[in-house]
């Protein structure tokens, strides 16, 4: 019997609702290529996660082809890891719904995503921090032709199925998830608690080590994010990217020396120093402290350095786009692994609650 130690199962994925952008890049997928010899890595599209909002067809099945090219573009290794998309494991949906017969309405409402996402899709006003009872009557007694789908509501579980279905023992997340990773141990504990097992471990947040990452928008504000609009995405070609760049909102300039350094402009500088060299940063903040700095010689310098991070891989995405075999075949063999982990995880799952075969 080998006594070599199994390396830990790391699982994450991403919602299939549009391309990849530069915090994508730097906030998770460069460490996941990182991560890749050292971890028993599972990544995934997430298309089941994406039906909440209702999307278009089309549209949906058109943007789990263009994240998994970007996946493989970026460096992923299906030879490495497994790479997957979240509705070919059949497993998935069966334990979803076997897990929700543990899960409570109350606890689901009372996360801060369903909160603001049922208030958004009903159109009301009101924070995340109101109690719930003001939260529920808002919900369920709203007048109104709109609706919050159950999917929206029972994401969560969702969620917590994607991880204890393959047992993973670690999962990146960013702040925003973090509610929805303790629910996944929450669940974990009550099912083996409930059944008087020892079946599922409990995940824990996987942060890289080190500092997060986080790569601001080009708004003048908050973080990159595809509702924001403030996105500089991996396929942006030459001419889009510039353009983007150029137009990041900045002030009127220092006008004393060492001023203090105001939100939109220490964003660029946050850019430049996630891809710019040290040498490039240190000239541009010397330039800013003696009120020398001209912003559109900044803007022109982060539009190059932020081109040579992603002109290879655009180059790569659309190499890969234009190969169906190739992405067929990636698919098909992380189909296999990952359903192959799901379905022994089920099996034990129906075996514990009761549903065996006479």
């Amino acid at each position: 019997m080998s006594t070599e130690n199994k390396k830990e199962i790391v699982l994450s994925g991403i919602r299939s609702t549009g391309n990849l952008h530069l915090g994508n890049y730097y906030g998770a997928l460069s460490k996941f290529v990182k991560m890749q010899d050292d971890y028993d890595c599972l990544f995934f599209i997430a298309d089941l996660h994406a039906l909440t909002t209702n999307p278009d067809p089309e549209a949906l099945h058109a943007n789990v082809k263009s994240i998994l090219a970007e996946y493989l573009a970026a460096g992923l290794d299906p030879d490495k890891a497994t790479i997957f998309v979240q509705s070919d494991i059949p497993e998935i949906s069966e334990m979803y719904l076997l897990l929700n017969m543990h899960v409570g309405i109350g606890e689901l409402m009372r996360t801060a995503s369903f909160k603001d996402k049922a208030r958004k899709a009903l159109g009301l006003s009101g924070s995340t921090d109101d109690n719930d009872a003001a939260f529920e009557h808002q919900i369920i007694g709203a007048e109104t032709n709109k609706r919050v789908n159950a999917g929206l509501l029972t994401y969560p579980t969702l969620m917590a199925v994607d991880i204890l279905i393959q047992k993973a023992n670690k999962v990146p997340v960013g702040k925003d998830q973090l509610q929805h990773l303790e629910l996944t141990r929450r669940f974990a504990r009550r099912f083996n608690s409930f059944y008087g097992v020892d079946l599922f471990p409990e995940p824990e947040s996987f942060d890289f080590g080190g500092k997060p990452v986080k790569v601001p928008g080009l708004d003048g504000s908050g973080k990159m994010g595809k509702s924001e609009g403030n996105c500089i995405y991996l396929i942006d070609d030459e001419k889009v990217l510039r353009k983007k760049v150029m137009r990041a909102v900045t002030d009127q300039g220092p006008t004393e020396p060492n001023s203090p350094v105001s939100e939109p402009i220490a964003n660029l500088f946050a850019l430049l120093e996630l891809t710019s060299t040290p040498e490039v940063v240190q000239q541009f903040r010397d330039a800013y402290a003696d009120c020398s700095i001209r912003y559109g010689d900044l803007k022109k310098q982060l539009a190059e350095d932020i081109l040579k991070v992603t002109t290879p891989i655009r180059e790569r995405v659309n190499d890969i786009l234009a190969d169906d075999e190739y992405l067929r075949k990636v698919l098909a063999s992380g189909a296999e692994k990952a359903r192959e982990r799901a379905a022994k995880t089920l099996a034990e799952v129906r075996q514990i609650m009761g549903i065996r075969k006479f």
